[in-house]
């Protein structure tokens, strides 16, 4: 077979998955990308750490990333839910996968810390900066999600009230 038809095949895999995933395509070939990279270190990782590698420990390792797009699909259907109900009562919600796209940065941002844990336990220096601003990426995407979670309260109140 020729690089063509590869070419083709790939460009309608991600045709397909974007017109599906539409802004959470993206994040979801991240998350998938550094599940695999985390799996791989940290498969390696394990000769450095002296831990054995066995069948249970990598079945749990896989069934642990499958949770975590699972974790995305609920954020998915939690932003249908929003859609759905916001379009009952006449409002027009300017996002698709806000919620799913959160969930998504959240398990990246903790994906590649385990990277980098894993690289440096195999011994490798990472630059000192890398780190560091995961971490503050993820704190600011837990901070998103803690403000939808209060206009999401403040709305309940607003709903809740006699009018």
């Amino acid at each position: 077979m020729n690089a063509n038809y590869f070419k083709a095949v790939f460009a309608a895999f991600f045709g397909f998955l974007s017109s599906l995933l539409g802004v959470l395509a993206l994040p979801v070939l991240l998350v998938v990308s550094c599940n695999i990279i985390d799996y791989a270190t940290g498969l390696m990782a394990s000769i450095y750490r002296a831990q054995d590698i066995n069948s249970y420990k990598s079945i749990r390792g896989i069934m642990k990333k499958v949770s975590m797009w699972l974790l995305i699909v609920v954020g998915a259907i939690i932003d249908q839910m929003l859609i759905y109900a916001s379009e009952i009562v006449g409002i027009s919600l300017p996002f698709t996968f806000l919620v799913a796209c959160i969930v998504a940065l959240w398990i990246l941002c903790n994906e590649i810390i385990s990277i980098l844990e894993n690289i440096k336990d195999m011994g490798v220096n990472i630059p000192g900066f890398l780190e560091p601003i995961v971490r503050n990426i993820k704190s600011q995407v837990e901070e998103m999600g803690e403000q939808g979670e209060e206009i999401a309260g403040k709305q309940k109140r607003n709903d809740d009230m006699p009018g």
